[in-house]
């Protein structure tokens, strides 16, 4: 089994009272790290899974004495899908609140419907985890760097879902599969979304211009919608896990950009199947795109499974001059430009040296991604 690197920070919570939420798209592994920590919890466990039409029922109106009575002798309550269960915030803050020396394991893939249930009541009484997709790093700590670094080529075009990691041979329908079923139903399911041809029109939108600024106007004009049902969906997405924006950074020069954004996929893989494009990285036009996504998507998921607190942008001014990636913390800036050719000339823009002569600046490409990937 792969291991993953937030089981250790994890552990470390196991202890204390507070509850235990891991958020993350569905088919991460979310249910496969929490079957591997099952004898770190404190002993016996209860599992209740929102997807079992009993147990949301017995959830539906929760009261203290109620629950009491459900969990029994058990220790730890491990809840499964728990964005399904209606009041599951007042569920898990009665547990906190009033029942002793038991801990709550909750997962959930959809942080909208979880946050929208648990965010106010349990303020204070919850240690919150995102778990992506597998990472470089994850991947290389499993085999070796030399055989993940062997993979790229494969990695940019069927990213790194667990099922289409651990099932050679079978990536494109894995990831069809997984875009139809997740993607599309899911988000349609939960928001009762009117017209869903206008949304997967709108992803495969998103997927052609990946890394590049988006405008709600243009986007909607290519979709059929108006700019504000855009930008409701492009949050509804980021919350389900599948894009993530970056905004532009600026410290009030007057040329720079402050009001843009540039979109990412968090895998490639389901950014690829989105617009069914699975031919070889090297026969691609879009491998520039696909390299830039695969760097900013893998240094934001090492970020966060080493608990690192990190403001991430991008840098452009008015005259088109740019720096792919931004990073910013405790004032200190880092700029980070992708090329994928490491033969190709290429340095971060003098214009950004300039306007911010303290920052570090670092040229990524297939030779030295690792270093700001691994630890």
């Amino acid at each position: 089994m792969i291991k993953r690197r937030l089981e250790s920070s994890i552990s470390n919570r196991l202890k204390d009272k507070k509850a235990i939420i891991l958020l993350g798209p569905r088919q991460a592994g979310k249910t496969s790290l929490v079957d591997s920590m099952q004898k770190q919890f404190a002993q016996p466990v209860v599992f209740w899974n929102g997807d079992e039409a009993d147990i949301r029922s017995l959830l539906e109106h929760p009261t203290s004495t109620k629950i009491k009575n459900l969990i029994g002798h058990h220790k730890s309550v491990v809840i499964d899908e728990a964005q399904r269960i209606e009041n599951i915030g007042l569920c898990i803050k009665l547990i906190t609140d009033n029942i002793k020396n038991v801990k709550v394991i909750a997962t959930g893939s959809s942080a909208f419907e979880l946050a929208n249930k648990i965010n106010e009541p349990l303020t204070g009484r919850k240690w919150e985890y995102h778990l992506y997709p597998l990472s470089f790093g994850e991947m290389a700590e499993h085999s070796s760097l030399l055989e993940e670094k062997r993979l790229l080529h494969h990695r940019l075009i069927y990213g790194y879902y667990p099922e289409v990691v651990t099932t050679p041979g079978k990536e494109q329908a894995l990831l069809k599969q997984l875009a139809n079923s997740y993607l599309y139903k899911d988000i349609l399911t939960w928001e009762r979304i009117q017209k869903p041809d206008k949304l997967e029109k709108l992803v495969q939108a998103l997927a052609f211009q990946t890394a590049q600024l988006i405008s709600y106007h243009e986007l909607g004009q290519l979709c059929g919608l108006n700019a504000e049902t855009v930008e409701k969906y492009i949050n509804l997405l980021e919350k389900a896990f599948i894009v993530f924006r970056l905004p532009a950074f600026s410290r009030n020069l007057r040329n720079e950009l402050k009001k843009s954004y540039k979109i990412y996929f968090y895998d490639n893989g389901l950014r690829n199947a989105a617009i069914n494009q699975f031919s070889p990285a090297n026969l691609r036009q879009d491998i520039g795109q696909l390299w830039e996504n695969w760097f900013i998507s893998e240094r934001l998921k090492f970020l966060n499974n080493t608990g690192k607190n990190v403001s991430a942008f991008f840098w452009r001014t008015l005259a088109q001059q740019e720096v792919d990636y931004i990073e910013e913390v405790d004032g200190i800036v880092t700029g980070f430009e992708c090329k994928w050719n490491p033969k190709a000339k290429g340095n971060v823009s003098r214009a950004f040296t300039n306007a911010y002569p303290k920052a570090t600046t670092h040229l990524i490409t297939p030779d030295n991604a690792e270093i700001f990937l691994t630890e």
